[in-house]
């Protein structure tokens, strides 16, 4: 059996197995230690680890965040008792994982459904406001986190960073945006003029201006979705029609 490798670069004992197109967090937890996870994310864990659910905010932040966001109302806090344990952690996007160190001088603004697991001394806050304004019925809703611990993050395809110098800008189609350093400025904007925002696909893109680091993803879930009912539609057509 081949034996298990985990990073030490940070407290957090990790692995991140079968990248980059299936890939899933595998970490190992001391006695007491603490992961904090997305509602739906465990794959599996040993049974020496309890399960705490709890609300992510207020009642009406959290009911704003499942309307805007399509998260859960609900994270899991996973704590291993007595002795080490394993928890294996995934999230919906078929592609790959990247941990991220959240600072108390550098935090990140990262998509709402790319969010895995983080360490309970992460602020998820998802009553920051700086994505919706001009951007809904988008598909981008964004959360700002702060704190001190790791972050981990599931892209859709493979990830793509960009390490952007003071001054030097990226312009970012939005279903493509995974996080950036909130040391970075952005604005939201129309592509183009109203024809090339209504027929070249773009609709709004992010403009962001470093110095910061920016994560993409490779592919992009909305597209994917419209060529899956490409693929699909027809035989839906003929089922309902032979009713």
């Amino acid at each position: 059996m081949r034996k298990k490798t985990f990073s030490r670069k940070s407290e957090m004992r990790y692995e991140i197995k079968y990248r980059p197109s299936y890939s899933l967090l595998v970490v190992r937890l001391d006695p007491e230690e603490v992961i904090t996870a997305e509602a739906g994310a465990m794959t599996y864990m040993t049974p020496n680890i309890e399960m705490k659910t709890r609300m992510r905010e207020g009642l009406f932040e959290t009911l704003k965040l499942k309307l805007l966001g399509g998260q859960s109302f609900f994270v899991n806090d996973y704590i291993s008792r007595e002795r080490e344990g394993e928890i294996g952690l995934v999230s919906a996007p078929l592609g790959d994982i990247v941990k991220l160190e959240v600072t108390s001088d550098r935090g990140y603004i990262i998509q709402k459904s790319s969010y895995i697991a983080s360490t309970p001394t992460i602020d998820l806050d998802v009553k920051w406001q700086g994505f919706v304004k001009g951007i809904f019925g988008q598909g981008l809703f964004m959360i700002k986190t702060r704190g001190i611990g790791d972050l981990f993050l599931n892209a859709f395809g493979a990830i793509d960073k960009h390490d952007l110098l003071p001054g030097e800008k990226l312009v970012v189609g939005n279903f493509h945006l995974v996080a950036f350093t909130d040391t970075c400025n952005y604005r939201v904007k129309r592509l183009g003029g109203l024809k090339e925002f209504v027929l070249s696909g773009e609709g709004l893109v992010v403009e962001i201006e470093g110095p910061g680091e920016v994560y993409l993803q490779t592919k992009n879930l909305a597209e994917f979705a419209d060529w899956l009912w490409y693929v699909i539609e027809p035989k839906v057509r003929s089922m309902t029609g032979a009713r």
